[in-house]
């Protein structure tokens, strides 16, 4: 029996031993880890430290000048320099007619001729009548002359010889036919008006363009009984536009108003078109802003000598309009307060500070101001509200596009 008891305490050392080597095991793990938790923390901390009192990081932009000009794209609709509806002057028949739609004519150019019978009559009637009141100053002059010679016999007549009342009688016979004459010149000269009327009615036989340009409609046929006048009941003969130089009317917005300058060139461009920009400028302004659409009427004008143009079109004009002494910056550094809008500066030494801005023109994405910044400044993007004036910052330069076009649609 010896043996085994001698068996059973190395065991039991074993098992000691194994149960001190875990502990140990133990110990030293959790030793590790508490060391390990420990140095985590003090860098957590130090690093916080150094967070706290680190300059917080801004993105920066370099202010630039902005672009010469700017190009604003608006649309726009094509209108005839001239544009008429020709209607008859005088009552009658067509008895021809000369030119039709999309005919290009010339000034005075016979359009059409009428037959007039009723004018033809009234001319003729007119100048029977001139003629018999021509001949009636004829026969009153004869008397008029008869009667002086008889009045200036008598009138030197010896006194004595005639009496005073058969004198006063001659010299009343005498300024009766002066009186007779005078009326049938008047006459003649109210006769000669009714010819004259009657014979410049007669040239409007002849319907006549009134300047170059081109027929768009026709509305007469040989045949057709015209009346002379431009009532809502008269049906017109013509209608005709003269589209070289040809207008194009824009409407723009109020934005860009006060840049709609005279003599600002213009580009128009036609869908129907392709590759052609027409070149013109701005030759007039309504002047006031339109209440209802609150956009100003601006007129260009554009040489057209093919006449690819034509009126009524759907255009694209874009003005090429210059910016003047100007800097451009991305909107997202514009800081609004009530005292007014303001942009964050990072000066050389990466401290802050805010300056009052003047926008004089916003571009969606990009503004330009006219006074607060300089070319060449540096300004903060979206500068948090927690940064303060003078306070130190670690700007990172940020490289924006911030474009150089404009688009109104």
């Amino acid at each position: 029996m010896p043996a085994p008891d001698k068996a059973s305490q190395q065991t039991g050392r074993k098992l000691k031993r194994f149960a001190v080597i875990v502990a140990l095991i133990l110990i030293a793990s959790f030793l590790f880890v508490h060391y390990q938790r420990a140095r985590e923390e003090a860098v957590l901390k130090d690093e916080a430290t150094a967070a706290m009192s680190a300059a917080p990081a801004v993105d920066v932009v370099t202010v630039r000048d902005a672009p010469p000009s700017f190009s604003l794209t608006l649309p726009g609709e094509t209108a005839a320099w001239y544009e008429s509806v020709i209607y008859a002057r005088v009552d009658g028949y067509v008895a021809k007619w000369n030119v039709d739609i999309g005919d290009h004519v010339q000034k005075g150019q016979v359009l059409a001729t009428l037959e007039t019978p009723d004018l033809d009559a009234q001319l003729a009637a007119s100048v029977a009548k001139l003629q018999a009141a021509k001949a009636q100053v004829t026969v009153k002059q004869a008397d008029a002359d008869f009667a002086k010679t008889t009045y200036e016999r008598w009138k030197n007549s010896p006194k004595g010889v005639v009496s005073e009342q058969e004198r006063d009688a001659k010299k009343a016979g005498y300024d009766s036919a002066v009186a007779q004459l005078t009326e049938a010149q008047a006459q003649v000269g109210l006769d000669q008006a009714d010819v004259d009327r009657y014979t410049t009615l007669a040239q409007f036989k002849q319907v006549t363009a009134p300047y170059d340009g081109v027929i768009t409609e026709r509305h007469i046929d040989i045949g057709n009984l015209v009346t002379a006048g431009s009532t809502s009941n008269t049906t017109p003969l013509y209608r005709m536009v003269q589209d070289d130089p040809i207008r194009v009317f824009v409407d723009v917005p109020q934005s860009a108003a006060d840049d709609m300058k005279t003599d600002l060139p213009v580009e128009v461009m036609a869908s129907n078109i392709a590759d052609r920009v027409f070149e013109g400028k701005v030759t007039r302004t309504a002047d006031a802003i339109d209440q209802q659409t609150r956009t100003l009427h601006v007129e260009a004008d554009i040489p057209n000598t093919d006449h690819a143009l034509v009126a009524g079109m759907y255009v694209k004009v874009r003005f090429n309009v210059p910016t003047g002494d100007l800097v451009q910056v991305p909107a997202a550094t514009l800081i609004f307060r009530p005292a007014g809008v303001e942009v964050a500066v990072v000066d050389k030494d990466d401290k802050v500070s805010f300056h009052q801005v003047k926008i004089a023109r916003d571009n969606g994405n990009t503004v330009e101001l006219a006074s607060g910044v300089s070319s060449g400044d540096r300004i903060a993007l979206n500068i948090s509200s927690q940064i303060a004036e003078g306070d130190k910052v670690e700007p990172h330069e940020v490289k924006k596009d911030v474009g150089n076009a404009q688009t109104l649609k």
